[in-house]
């Protein structure tokens, strides 16, 4: 079989990937955006303003590339099934390393938890931490993520059957519900009674649940893209490789989340 690429035609199905600036772009961006994060954090002043200017330049890039990869798979034919085995590969090996990171925050929580030291007054959560109420907030958090994880399937389910207007809405409301999630984690966060440097639950649990926030809002702008793509007609039922991605991200912070909720919340309060 003969396949067309960009300029040629090519007697195999793989992608060969035309020279890009934007991983470069993309790694000066994040550099930037990670060492003046730090400096403000340290108290410098000014990088306050170059914060913002950093994010926003690490979205701009990635936008940019966002619209190169969706180009060749939309519109040049470069996604073909070989391909797009090898990017589902690439998925979930990314989604695996993802788990061992949030492994290792687990590990560090429950060495702390399981047996705490004399330093921290013998018992758990330390002496002085008056942990967040797992049947408050995280509790009504929880709803909302695993009603989002539903969500999403129904729209997933929708575009295979050939629903448009199922899948459109299925999304919106996930990510209505990513955002209520996202607000209510930063009230959660500003009504708290301990801090990042109170001991090492404080450590962990702003670790844990912050990087998770972090994922939530990763997700959310995955999904954010699969809906302009389903608005754009951009996507079938047997070609939509980018939102079915976005889509196994989001069950994995779902998954992260119910973990982060037993241990993190209910365990340890």
């Amino acid at each position: 079989m003969i396949y067309r690429s960009k300029s040629n035609f090519q007697n195999h199905p793989f992608h060969l990937v035309s020279p890009s600036p934007w991983p470069l772009f993309t790694s000066v961006s994040l550099f930037i955006l990670t060492t003046a994060t730090v400096l403000f954090m340290h108290g410098f002043q000014g990088f306050e303003y170059l914060v913002p200017v950093a994010v926003f330049n690490v979205m701009y890039v990635m936008g940019l590339w966002f619209r190169d990869v969706i180009s060749e798979g939309t519109y040049l034919g470069n996604h073909t099934n070989a391909v797009q085995k090898g990017l589902n590969l690439g998925v979930g090996l990314f989604i695996i390393s993802e788990v061992f990171f949030f492994l290792a925050i687990f590990w560090a929580f429950f060495h702390s938890a399981i047996s705490p030291s004399v330093e921290l007054g013998a018992q758990w959560p330390p002496l002085g931490i008056q942990a967040v109420n797992p049947f408050e907030l995280p509790l009504l958090n929880t709803i909302l993520l695993l009603s989002s994880g539903v969500t999403i399937t129904y729209a997933h389910h929708s575009l295979i059957q050939g629903n448009r207007k199922g899948a459109l809405y299925g999304t919106v409301v996930t990510i209505i519900l990513a955002l209520v999630f996202t607000f209510f984690q930063g009230v959660e966060y500003s009504v708290s009674s301990f801090t990042i440097s109170d001991s090492v639950y404080g450590s962990c649990f702003y670790f844990g649940t912050g990087f998770h926030g972090i994922h939530v809002m990763v997700g959310t702008a995955f999904l954010a893209v699969g809906l302009w793509r389903l608005a754009a007609y951009h996507l079938t039922d047997h070609h939509h490789l980018g939102y079915e991605s976005g889509i196994l991200y989001w069950h994995f912070v779902d998954v992260v989340w119910l973990f982060l909720y037993i241990s993190v919340y209910y365990w340890g309060y």
